[in-house]
């Protein structure tokens, strides 16, 4: 009976509806992801698992360059329980019009390549990811939003799926400094 709880649970979760780049725009000014994330910005974080279950809390220090090619974005983790973690995220802008804000990119543990795309004052961005976790690691998908909040602050909604259902998401606000 809890295996079909759990199921009918996750096949809920996946209906609920996500963003989408054609929302309405809900700031005057655009997301410029080489531009916020030139230099060093702060951000605190969550992961809550599927049933709102906050299950990990953490920090990061992300120091990026943008060399008018490629962003180069250094993540510094600190986990609440102590733990560290370094990414380095290597975004390439792919559209060859300020009007096509595409990207790709590259990181450790991600498989094949990430592409994004800047809408208003919007960044999605999707990969794959064997995402390390106490146990080890996990292979995930994430569908990551950004939206550009103004006033030198970032909200981020990363949606997380494992054999194509929900688990949970995270959850983080960065801050321009």
């Amino acid at each position: 009976m809890r295996f079909v709880f759990l199921v009918a649970t996750m096949m809920l979760g996946a209906c609920i509806a996500k963003p989408a780049l054609d929302d309405e725009k809900m700031s005057k000014g655009d997301f410029n992801l080489e531009e916020y994330f030139d230099g060093r910005v702060l951000a605190k974080g969550q992961f809550q698992d599927v049933f709102g279950t906050v299950r990990r809390r953490f920090d990061v220090v992300v120091t990026g360059t943008w060399d008018g090619t490629t962003l180069k974005l250094v993540e510094d983790f600190t986990y609440a329980e102590g733990t560290t973690e370094q990414r380095i995220w290597y975004l390439k802008k792919t559209g060859p019009r300020v009007a096509d804000q595409t990207w790709t990119g590259s990181a450790g543990g991600v498989i094949g390549t990430a592409k994004g795309e800047e809408r208003g004052d919007t960044f999605n961005w999707t990969y794959r990811i064997d995402l390390p976790v106490p146990e080890g690691s996990l292979r995930v998908s994430f569908n990551d939003w950004m939206w550009d909040m103004g006033g030198g602050r970032v909200l981020n909604r990363a949606y997380m799926k494992k054999f194509g259902a929900d688990i949970g998401e995270v959850i983080i606000t960065f801050e321009k400094q």
